[in-house]
């Protein structure tokens, strides 16, 4: 029986959410584009989560695009009254699979109203602005003007609460002189700890955290130390890798995503996994160590 309910709860955008959730990103086909082979199979993994007490997904129009959030509404609306949906705008894809930014206006506006759209819902729960000034990673660049046109998107009542992806600690600075900022969406896991300042700094504002590629994206995380706690405490070194970055600090909400139930379940059995100290500490070297990916 799995209870995600160990892992504890925070506040994310006024509604008490599970920290551990489920992205959407997979469901997609290869590439996170064009729909998934196995539509049925798709659907399935939604309602099992919902049914193993997941209220926090993560998803994007641009995922497929327009498939994951067409695949949302048709396996859960009418939705459970204490699911939160967040999204993210910001970017549209190429007929080549490409990722390009979208930052205008006009492509936010569009962005949102997709999303509305595909969810089936006449206002979204979150949007999170993905920042494009480096399609790898954070960069500087001022995200003023693409930030206030989402403002004023939540204005209008088309959005409840706004969070960033990809972005820098000067440009969440930027951000809250604009508009409540209730999360940051950006890349961390046990190798990948360019945000352990940022993290805490969020945690003191009550600010969550949402790592992506939590379990390393598309190339899952493989670092010896980790294979040799997982081995020890008769756990898969992915969930030992989530129950560390649970462990980690209590704004940190996970959004593991996976196209198969049966992995579905073995990263939500990892609220229950606890972790000795020397277990903690043996990881938490990993990062600062630099191993490979």
């Amino acid at each position: 029986m799995i209870d995600i309910s160990k892992a504890g709860t925070f506040t994310l955008g006024g509604h008490t959410v599970k920290r551990l959730g489920y992205g959407a990103m997979q469901l997609a086909g290869p590439g996170v584009f064009g729909p998934p082979k196995d539509r049925d199979g798709a659907l399935a993994v939604l309602r099992n989560a919902i049914a193993t007490g997941v209220n926090h997904i993560d998803t994007s129009d641009f995922y497929g695009p327009h498939i994951t959030n067409q695949l949302i509404r048709e396996a859960l609306h009418p939705y459970p009254e204490d699911l939160v949906i967040v999204t993210k705008i910001g970017a549209r894809r190429g007929e080549d699979a490409s990722w390009n930014p979208a930052f205008s206006a006009e492509d936010l506006t569009r962005a949102v109203h997709d999303n509305l759209r595909n969810l089936g819902v006449d206002v979204l729960d979150i949007v999170n602005l993905r920042v494009m000034f480096d399609v790898h990673g954070p960069a500087e660049g001022s995200i003023e003007a693409p930030l206030t046109a989402l403002a004023e998107l939540q204005r209008q009542g088309l959005v409840r609460h706004i969070g960033l992806s990809n972005v820098t600690a000067k440009q969440i600075a930027e951000g809250r002189g604009i508009t409540d900022i209730v999360c940051v969406q950006n890349q961390y896991n046990l190798v990948h700890r360019d945000d352990d300042s940022l993290i805490d700094d969020l945690a003191a504002a009550g600010t969550a955290y949402v790592p992506f590629f939590p379990l390393g994206g598309f190339t899952p995380l493989q670092v010896s130390e980790l294979s040799d706690v997982a081995r020890r405490l008769r756990a898969t070194p992915m969930q030992v890798a989530i129950a560390w970055l649970l462990r980690r600090s209590a704004n940190i909400l996970l959004i593991p995503g996976t196209s198969s139930i049966e992995h579905l379940h073995e990263n939500l059995a990892s609220a229950a996994l606890e972790l000795p100290e020397d277990a903690i500490t043996a990881l938490g070297r990993i990062g600062v160590k630099g191993a490979p990916v």
